[in-house]
């Protein structure tokens, strides 16, 4: 079953009017979509999705709202936004943007995406897998040093280095990786089991990240989304790691607060801060019901911004 994160708490900070222009950055099954179209009469939503199951998904469900003009689908990266809006005639004209950082139920419960440890499938990943280098891709090509530094920057794995040596150790003795569980079998066995969460957790979290570009894709959108919306538009970001998390919170942070400068004591402030935003929800947490409901959403956090 697909669940919408943060359906509810996203919807409100977007603070739907009928005749909106809105955006959603990650389509994915369209729980999120379906609840702003359900606040549209004259109003209109522009879905992004580089994920072509998503787009194809979309023109079988949502039919209707795409004939009729209320639903316009872009086969792309959120990262595009700014480029795809100008073209459509919308940019400075949003009035709201939600942006779901976070990996669809469908791409991780179907074991031919590769996303997940705990079901096999070819070792792909690619959100678009039209383009791009797949993980094993990636696994095959980058020495030990360029993985290690993949496991310890975007998963934040203390054990990067002995991972990285170990896979390229396997392959170098003929081992083929190209299944999800021969490399969460591998993971599990070079630093055995210390934790609740499954060993290879963290590798298969950055793996991921570097195969979609995800970091450098949400430092380049959340400029172009504020960019791209009219005043008393409103930005709202569920993130779903403390990575994405930390590049959400300092960007709107610095669009409510400005740079956080320290000046030497005594020293005059020659230009004075003017916000360029005000919070809508600075940290916003799943209900209980929900968690109960789905335990992805535990790690979910929704910050939302309305531009001044």
């Amino acid at each position: 079953m697909h669940y919408s994160v943060l359906l509810n708490e996203s919807i409100a900070a977007l603070a739907i009017k009928a005749d909106g222009i809105y955006v959603d950055g990650t389509f994915g099954r369209g729980g999120h979509s379906r609840q702003i179209l359900a606040g549209l009469t004259t109003g209109k939503l522009i879905a992004f999705d580089r994920d072509l199951e998503a787009i194809e998904y979309a023109k079988v469900h949502f039919k209707a709202e795409i004939e009729s003009g209320k639903l316009i689908l872009v086969h792309a990266p959120f990262s595009t936004m700014a480029h795809a809006l100008t073209e459509l005639g919308f940019a400075g004209k949003v009035d709201g943007v939600l942006l779901d950082l976070g990996v669809s139920s469908p791409q991780l419960d179907v074991a031919e995406r590769g996303f997940s440890f705990m079901k096999d499938g070819p070792l792909d990943m690619r959100m678009d897998q039209t383009k791009g280098l797949s993980a094993e891709d990636i696994l095959i090509n980058y020495d030990a040093e360029e993985l290690a530094h993949i496991f310890r920057e975007y998963g934040e794995e203390k054990h990067a280095w002995r991972i990285a040596q170990a896979i390229k150790a396997a392959l170098a003795k003929g081992d083929i990786l190209d299944r999800t569980l021969k490399l969460a079998s591998l993971i599990e066995k070079t630093i055995g089991k210390k934790e609740k969460k499954h060993p290879a957790t963290r590798c298969f979290q950055a793996l991921r990240i570097c195969v979609n570009a995800e970091l450098d894709e949400v430092s380049t959108t959340l400029n172009d989304a504020f960019e791209v919306l009219k005043p008393s538009g409103h930005l709202a970001v569920i993130s779903f790691h403390s990575l994405e998390d930390r590049i959400v919170k300092q960007f709107m942070t610095k669009l409510v607060k400005g740079e956080d400068k320290k000046l030497p004591r005594g020293m005059p402030i020659l230009e004075e801060f003017v916000p360029k935003a005000k919070w809508c929800v600075k940290q916003g947490k799943a209900s209980s019901k929900e968690l109960e409901e789905n335990v992805r959403s535990r790690s979910a956090i929704l910050r939302a911004v309305e531009r001044l």
